[in-house]
């Protein structure tokens, strides 16, 4: 089983992107053979007020069952804590919240405060390092990168909290998982979609130093190919039982 656990829907701002309505989503999954697919209403991302685009997704959500809704929440905003328990109820398996894409200050009271409800309610945190390569980022796109130390007081921030960050590269993971403490480490997921594969193999050398059981499979689709997540797998040197774990295992236990 493949489950693609950063997927998105809807239109990007900066520039038209193929791919994007549910169908293609579907046809995609289909020629990767993914069997599941996360996913966020990307518009929602830049929006002032981004649960207002929840309503579309869980509908959408409803109509596909390889679909799983992750809807985005703004802690800064009113009544946000509803959000929560409208995830719960439609069996949504994480929250994301990319707070610099909101302006809200990744290690501020709001995140904090979020975290700690995530983790009351035993829902999954998820957030982006990043969305585009900076080099084909618009003119207009200043929303800096997460930071490394954002994630490391996240996670510092409460003993329940569960963290799974998209997006991130060799370097960040590093020095996000050398700088926890083991507890911390374990609370943390990093999907695949940012980290270079051959000739670099730095996916190869996160799995020996790290350890496959924190990686999930993850696209990033429709900004990335979801076919380069594939082959990073199909080229490393790994037992069908890992491969297993990266592919769906790994985030099966994060949400259980």
């Amino acid at each position: 089983m493949r489950i693609d656990c950063n997927a998105f829907l809807g239109a990007y701002p900066w520039r038209k992107v193929p791919g994007t309505s549910p169908d293609a989503l579907l046809q995609a999954l289909e020629r990767t053979k993914i069997d599941a697919a996360w996913i966020t209403h990307l518009p929602s991302l830049f929006w002032r007020d981004p649960t207002e685009g929840n309503a579309w997704l869980y509908d959408t959500a409803r109509k596909e069952k390889r679909f799983k809704p992750v809807p985005t929440v703004h802690p800064g905003l009113a009544e946000w804590e509803q959000v929560i328990g409208d995830a719960a109820n439609a069996g949504a398996p994480a929250i994301r919240c990319d707070p610099l894409y909101l302006g809200l200050d990744p290690t501020g009271g709001e995140m904090r405060v979020l975290s700690a409800a995530c983790g009351a309610a035993r829902m999954p945190l998820m957030l982006a390092v990043r969305l585009e390569d900076g080099r084909q980022r618009h003119p207009n796109d200043h929303v800096p990168e997460l930071p490394a130390a954002a994630v490391r007081a996240l996670i510092r921030s409460d003993a329940d909290v569960r963290l799974l960050v998209t997006h991130a590269d060799r370097a960040f993971i590093e020095e996000v998982h050398f700088g926890s403490a083991p507890e911390e480490a374990r609370r943390i997921w990093w999907d695949i979609c940012w980290i270079w594969g051959p000739p670099e193999d730095h996916l190869a050398t996160l799995l020996d130093t790290i350890g496959p059981e924190r990686f999930v499979f993850g696209t990033g689709q429709p900004l990335r190919l979801p076919e380069t997540s594939i082959a990073k797998l199909d080229l490393l040197d790994v037992s069908p039982d890992k491969r297993e774990a990266i592919e769906s295992k790994n985030v099966r236990e994060l949400v259980s």
